[in-house]
């Protein structure tokens, strides 16, 4: 598949920084999974019950809580439903999750996708420099069980980001962060996102290049990633090669 052309004219660029599931590892369907189970269980009791459409694994996922920190896409998405929710409810909505994605983290693992893999070795080869970004508290348990955790010269997860109080996507706070540890000023890194809300903080960071990954290649799924802010829409992160490397789209 060709790279989209781009709603900008991208600046060149000299580091990259990746989001971590769905762009780097096969874990949004993991997260997407247990999101479910969490929404439906807490929908399908006490005066919800039945009255409020289910969580949908793919369009709701990808529209209220992809990116987004847990305690975020608990409240984004029962908001959109048309409740208040409390801040309890946000909390065992979210805390649910956390259980339901560490147990399926720990039985099955975690997979690193072939094209991020060799787009990695590749720019890791050319000297490049490369961060990753989650809002999980999981990503480095995820990124070292697919074995790709050591090909990063930083990482920000959702850990970091508790620690340094830094807001979730999409405010760039995150890929700021990692641009920094890098080196590297925004205007001349790469962000590499399949998510909306990471698409959006990194145009809203100012990044040289916004990619976004349209792993699930719907119906308005590609547009939906340029009208958030995305310069080039892939299917795979390994199309990437000649952008990141010349400082623009192939």
């Amino acid at each position: 598949m060709t790279p989209q052309a781009p709603a900008r004219r991208p600046r060149p660029v000299r580091a990259a920084v990746f989001d971590t599931d769905g762009v780097i590892t096969d874990t949004a369907t993991t997260h997407a999974t247990a999101w479910k189970a969490a929404f439906d269980a807490h929908l399908g009791t006490g005066p919800h019950a039945g009255r409020v459409r289910p969580f949908d694994p793919t369009e709701d996922y990808l529209r209220y809580v992809d990116g987004k920190s847990r305690l975020d896409g608990a409240a984004a998405f029962l908001t959109a439903r048309g409740l208040r929710p409390s801040a309890a409810e946000v909390e065992a909505v979210a805390a649910a999750k956390e259980r339901l994605f560490t147990q399926e983290l720990r039985e099955r693992g975690a997979t690193a996708l072939p094209g991020a893999v060799r787009l990695l070795h590749a720019l890791r080869g050319a000297g490049t420099p490369i961060a990753v970004v989650s809002a999980s508290r999981h990503a480095r348990e995820v990124l070292a069980a697919a074995g790709v955790l050591d090909l990063f010269h930083a990482c920000v997860d959702g850990t970091e980001a508790a620690r340094l109080g830094l807001p979730g996507k999409p405010d760039p706070a995150l890929f700021l962060e990692a641009a920094r540890r890098l080196g590297v000023p925004p205007a001349a890194c790469a962000v590499v996102e399949d998510a909306l809300a990471g698409v959006e903080a990194g145009r809203r960071g100012g990044f040289g290049l916004v990619a976004g990954v349209d792993r699930t290649a719907g119906p308005d799924t590609a547009d939906a990633l340029r009208r958030a802010g995305a310069d080039v829409v892939v299917r795979d992160p390994a199309e990437l090669l000649a952008a990141l490397t010349a400082g623009v789209p192939s």
